[in-house]
């Protein structure tokens, strides 16, 4: 067998479940197959108690959230996890905060989407994702910063959308109804705001989004994030 150096992975996981197994599962086999079947990644995740973690974000209490995440983030840098990262996008709501409290330089679900968006030249997109995700700056920083416009829905949209992946797609719950109801926003921000692309700012809606299903190309946070992992890993 070739002598095949991959860094180790590092995923601070479970929030939630569904899109850490995605991680863990495209990590290993996109790596092996790059490789000829020569070698998969070791993989290290620090799964939070997504309930707790929630609690802290529902309650705007960043300081609780960094020092939860900074433990999870500082274990896995400690056992030799070179590329690490968060696997949900609203935990980037403290990622300053993280970044000021670990050594780890985190792969940003964020920067990648903003790097991914700019290089298609999309001058306009959409956001999808949880209400925090959605009305908080975290998410749309980067994406303004490479120049690029983004949209999020109006209120009542919003409000259904978070309250779909909470209740659905956290728990792995795809329904016909909700796409039809996804599309349905979609549509409306195509013809009222312009949009080019929307972004899946939510690790568990590509469960339910792709591409083929939606009126807009779709930029899949996890799809982007992955390939930048691998990138990492390999280089």
């Amino acid at each position: 067998m070739a002598d095949i150096k991959i860094k180790k992975i590092g995923l601070v996981g479970g929030t939630g479940p569904e899109s850490t197994l995605m991680y863990y599962k495209e990590l290993n086999s996109r790596i092996d197959a790059l490789t000829g079947g020569q070698a998969m990644p070791d993989v290290a995740i620090e799964s939070v108690n997504f309930r707790r973690a929630w609690e802290y974000v529902t309650s705007s209490d960043k300081e609780a959230l960094s020092d939860y995440l900074a433990e999870k983030v500082n274990s896995l840098y400690a056992g030799g996890a070179e590329v690490i990262s968060l696997t949900a996008a609203t935990m980037h709501i403290v990622v300053d905060e993280l970044n000021a409290k670990t050594d780890a330089k985190l792969v940003s679900i964020p920067k990648a989407i903003a790097d991914d968006a700019a290089a298609k030249g999309f001058k306009k997109v959409g956001l999808l994702g949880t209400i925090f995700t959605m009305e908080q700056d975290y998410m749309k920083k980067d994406i303004r910063d490479a120049g690029i416009g983004i949209f999020i829905p109006e209120k009542k949209d919003r409000e259904l959308i978070a309250k779909r992946i909470y209740e659905e797609l956290e728990l792995g719950i795809v329904k016909e109804s909700t796409l039809k109801e996804f599309v349905d926003i979609i549509n409306k921000m195509k013809e009222e705001q312009g949009i080019e692309a929307v972004i899946l700012g939510c690790t568990e809606l590509p469960l339910l989004l792709n591409s083929e299903n939606t009126p807009v190309p779709c930029l899949d946070s996890v799809e982007i994030h992955i390939r930048k992992l691998i990138e990492l890993a390999m280089k």
